[in-house]
């Protein structure tokens, strides 16, 4: 008898079964090339310092070496605050003149100073440009006019000047009002030991008021005009002329809200010109009755050419 058991054909037979099994368990201890978890990692695995040892420390760069004779050297003045963002070279402010009894507003840009609310009461008693004169803007405001505090929020003036028709005397203290409210720390006004007062306490502009672009600014096309308006349908409606007073281009938008209430509106038109040119921003209401152009304002500007 064949020492595997059974007669010799058959325990050869399980003797070669119990091999090819052998060979299968093993061959499936190896890593698999793909599978259901996906493919297995080729690469290497990163080699690891020795337990005990330091990690090797990068080696810092060499130092820069002197600058050669003569060269400056002293520090420049930064312009870069804490977290690396450099502060802005100029600041731009809104100011509100007066134009036929009612406030329009225009902007400046100057250097920029922490001292915003002094800036913006200079500028605005310093006046309108000529330019801005010509389309009627004035201010009623003198100089002298001087915030002595800003707390939680209210800004106390000191004297104001109290003379001249009570009209006027409303208008200049909206034009302060207007124009300080505009920065984020103050939401009122305290005149002269008054009570604290705001925007909504001087409801004085005109039916369409125009924040962009401003008198004198350069445009280029496609631009957006800006603004309030309080117009019949809350429509508002913008063409621009050339220099020789003809119409480049037209559009009309829709205010946030109207017919009684004043709400923001933008507009924006294009126009083709093959040079720079003097021209002329209005933004105007289309009467109901008629369909003629009402309260009308009036921008100069410079006209940007085509592609500029």
């Amino acid at each position: 008898m064949s020492p595997l058991g059974g007669n010799g054909r058959d325990g050869w037979r399980a003797a070669a079964v119990a091999v090819l099994v052998g060979v299968l368990v093993l061959g499936g201890c190896g890593t698999p090339r793909s599978g259901v978890l996906g493919a297995a990692p080729t690469a290497p695995p990163p080699t690891l310092a020795p337990t005990g040892e330091p990690t090797p420390v990068p080696t810092p760069p060499s130092p820069t070496p002197p600058p050669p004779s003569g060269t400056d050297t002293a520090p420049r003045p930064s312009t870069a605050t804490a977290t690396g963002t450099r502060r802005p070279d100029t600041v731009t402010i809104e100011l509100w003149y007066v134009r036929s009894g009612r406030l329009v507003p225009t902007r400046r840009t100057r250097p920029a100073t922490v001292a915003t609310s002094r800036l913006a009461l200079d500028e605005l008693a310093a006046g309108p440009t000529p330019a801005e004169t010509a389309t009627g803007m004035v201010t009623l405001l003198t100089g002298g006019v001087e915030v002595t505090r800003i707390v939680d929020g209210v800004a106390t003036l000191g004297p104001v000047p109290l003379g001249g028709d009570p009209a006027d005397r409303r208008l200049r203290e909206a034009q302060v009002v207007w124009t300080l409210t505009q920065f984020p720390t103050v939401r009122q006004i305290r005149f002269s030991g008054g009570a604290p007062v705001g925007r909504a306490d001087y409801p004085l502009l005109a039916p369409i008021v125009v924040t962009g672009p401003s008198v004198g600014d350069r445009v280029t096309a496609p631009l957006t005009v800006s603004g309030t308006a309080d117009v019949f349908e809350a429509t508002v409606s913008v063409r621009v002329l050339d220099a020789e007073g003809r119409q480049v281009a037209a559009g009309f938008g829709t205010a946030s809200c109207g017919s009684g209430c004043r709400g923001a509106y933008r507009v924006v038109v294009t126009w083709r010109t093959a040079r720079e040119q003097h021209g002329t921003i209005e933004v105007y209401e289309v009467s109901a009755r008629d369909g003629a152009r009402i309260n009308a304002v009036i921008v100069p500007v410079l006209l940007g050419p085509h592609g500029s």
